[in-house]
């Protein structure tokens, strides 16, 4: 069962996942504080060598044209939804199609944050690049 209760940061997450299904950049961009970061996935990765994040409006723009502009399609399935204070923790399955027809299931816990006047403060995604590219398939 998921959890639909009406919950701040829930709509945010959720304006967030609209934004990025329907490939708009500056919706998307609108929805973050000023000092917002993204860390996707969380930790040190090729998407993120340093491990600290895309901060300020310069990184995350870099990071929606590197990760999600880059990407032919991005659909989200939430399995399940937790939400408490200024944050939502998101079970979920992204499907993304890539150039070319390629597709891949990235599992994992998104958790959006919101700031004092409601923006995005963060997304910190937690999955695991083994197991999304288990799930590729050529076209």
């Amino acid at each position: 069962m998921v959890t639909t209760t009406e919950h701040p940061a829930r709509a945010m997450s959720q304006r967030s996942m609209d934004a990025v299904g329907a490939r708009d950049k500056t919706a998307w961009l609108a929805l973050w504080a000023d000092n917002g970061w993204v860390e996707d996935p969380v930790g040190i990765s090729f998407i993120d060598p340093t491990g600290l994040g895309h901060h300020g409006p310069e990184g995350r723009a870099a990071f929606w044209d590197a990760n999600i502009g880059s990407t032919e399609a991005i659909r989200f399935d939430i399995h399940d939804s937790f939400a408490t204070g200024d944050e939502v923790a998101n079970v979920a399955t992204i499907h993304i199609t890539l150039p070319g027809g390629t597709t891949t299931r990235c599992e994992g816990v998104f958790v959006y944050r919101l700031d004092e006047e409601g923006k995005l403060l963060s997304l910190r995604a937690f999955w695991e690049m083994d197991r999304m590219m288990a799930t590729m398939t050529q076209a």
